[in-house]
Order: structure tokens, then sequence, then C-alpha cells
């Protein structure tokens, strides 16, 4: 892919210079044969080419973080809490209160 993208660079460079040397031509349409010819469509061509390496980034970087927060959350355990105590919030988050007797 780069490859293709360098000798495209190396054309167009060369079509900048002939265009900017030649006695009909000018600096200022030797950056625009360059810009058009050169750098608009090698960075097209390159953001396009470049979107599977981008995905697979992506989805290695969600894969990280996701085993990131399964190891800070440690081990799932299915065996009930086995100190033998009831649990300390019902499941509305408060405790009842202890009645006193009168």
């Amino acid at each position: 892919m780069y490859l293709v993208l360098i000798a495209w660079f190396y054309v167009t460079l060369l079509m900048a210079l002939a265009e900017a040397t030649s006695p009909a031509g000018s600096v200022l349409g030797a950056v625009v044969t360059f810009v058009l010819y050169g750098l608009l469509p090698m960075g097209i061509v390159g953001y396009i080419l470049g979107t599977p390496a981008r995905k697979r980034a992506l989805r290695a970087r969600a894969q990280a973080e996701e085993a990131a927060v399964r190891q800070a959350a440690g081990p799932a355990s299915a065996q009930p809490d086995a100190g033998g105590h009831a649990p300390a919030a019902a499941e509305g988050g408060a405790v009842a209160p202890v009645r006193e007797e009168p």
C-alpha cells in the first residue's frame, strides 16, 4: 500500500518540478499540480486503504479495555457468601431499623 503512495508522490513531485521549471509554467501552477494531482488523491486513497487497520486497532483497544475491566472486577464466583451472615442491605438499599421492646 505504501509503495504505491510513495511512487505516486514521486511522480507528482516530478510533475510539479517540471511545471515550475518550464518556460511556460509557474510556481503557482506547480503547487496546484502537486496538491490536486498528488496530495489530495493520496490522502483519500491512504484513508480508504487504512480503514481495515484502524478497525483492527479499535477492536483491539476495546478488547483490552474489556479485559482490564474484567480483571479489575475480580474473579466472578457462583458460590454464595460463606460468612453465614445475613446481607447488609436489602434490595431497596436500606436496612430496617431494630425495634426496641417497650
